[in-house]
């Protein structure tokens, strides 16, 4: 969840909803960056300032991901300079991943940071939030599992994300854990549930995107209920949006959500 762009009343509704812990990726902010201190300003808003106030206005436990997101990839000299210090902020105590990195356009600006930030995660040991793109989503995904094998990194530590009933089989050919992103134009909890009734829940991830447009931060516990309504027994439930997300992250050394 991108709870950066959210108000504080929205943490308290998860909280009041059974969230107790969310990890936020640095993601696109609405307008391409002009500058790398940019980024940094933003890095250090979500690593403390947003992770005390996650606490201070819910208890709830925040962890966030650090990366350069695909789009602003495509400006090289910029990307290059934030690039050299995320290695950095991989080494704060409540960083817990790589992400959000990915494709957009697929340009070879993109590609080039992908590979770099998939070894940044490789060498630590960090698991792995991947973008797969709006646009040729299915061509975009097989491109991303390509660079993924090509780069030769660990695929369970990496979630290939926002994946629809047209990348679920490319991403599944993959050792990669699947993640579901519940969010206006990306995919319906609905679509979702019926996918993982035919797919099953092996490595399968929630998540929501909540960010500046229209979304909402509750989509994991509404999908949660929608699957109580159709008959999913609650072993289920729990390990779709809880256990799975969970064993994914407790890969990180610096993830310490204790029940």
């Amino acid at each position: 969840m991108h709870m950066v762009s959210r108000s504080t009343s929205d943490y308290d509704r998860a909280r009041l909803s059974g969230i107790e812990c969310c990890i936020e990726p640095a993601f696109w902010s609405g307008t391409d960056k002009q500058h790398a201190e940019s980024f940094f300003d933003y890095f250090e808003q979500i690593i403390d300032f947003e992770t005390k106030r996650a606490e201070r206005a819910a208890g709830i436990d925040h962890y966030v991901t650090i990366a350069l997101e695909p789009k602003e990839a495509n400006y090289p000299e910029m990307a290059e300079r934030v690039m050299d210090r995320i290695p950095e902020y991989l080494d704060r105590d409540n960083v817990v991943g790589v992400g959000e990195i990915g494709l957009d356009q697929g340009t070879e600006a993109e590609e080039k940071a992908f590979r770099r930030q998939l070894q940044m995660a490789e060498e630590r040991e960090l698991p792995v939030i991947v973008h797969t793109p709006h646009t040729n989503k299915p061509e975009g995904t097989e491109r991303l599992v390509e660079l993924i094998q090509d780069e030769d990194v660990t695929e369970e530590r990496i979630v290939i994300d926002h994946n629809t009933e047209n990348t679920v089989d490319i991403s599944l050919q993959t050792d990669c854990w699947v993640g579901f992103t519940l969010y206006p134009g990306k995919i319906d909890d609905e679509t979702t549930i019926d996918l993982l009734e035919e797919y099953g829940t092996d490595k399968m991830l929630l998540n929501s995107a909540a960010d500046w447009d229209p979304s909402d931060p509750l989509a994991v516990p509404k999908a949660r209920d929608k699957m109580l309504d159709r008959g999913w027994d609650r072993d289920t439930v729990r390990k779709v949006v809880f256990d799975n997300p969970r064993e994914f992250f407790s890969q990180s050394p610096n993830f310490e959500y204790e029940l």
